[in-house]
């Protein structure tokens, strides 16, 4: 009976490792799989007013996202405006 007890346990444990790991690796992923607003243009092949106009609204966009992750989060302050400025930064690439 004890050593039922003690299978299960850690048959338990190896599936919330499992589980865990399953969780992160797919939350880094979906982070990944967005272009930046720059790449985007770049791959849209757009210049001049087009292409600025389409960064603008990109930024803007990223912007409102950052925003709200770092609500979900419960970011305030300083912490909050580092977060939306890097992950706005990220998002929207290199504009050159």
């Amino acid at each position: 009976m004890i050593l039922l007890i003690q299978i299960t346990k850690i048959i338990m444990i190896k599936l919330f490792i499992g589980f865990a790991t399953a969780f992160l690796l797919t939350s880094f992923q979906v982070q990944a799989q967005e272009p930046s607003c720059s790449a985007a243009a770049t791959e849209k092949k757009l210049a001049g007013a087009a292409k600025t106009a389409f960064l603008k609204k990109c930024e803007k966009d990223a912007t409102a996202k950052c925003e709200a992750a770092a609500a979900e989060r419960k970011l305030v302050g300083a912490a909050k405006n580092s977060n939306v400025n890097k992950c706005v930064k990220d998002a929207v690439g290199d504009a050159s």
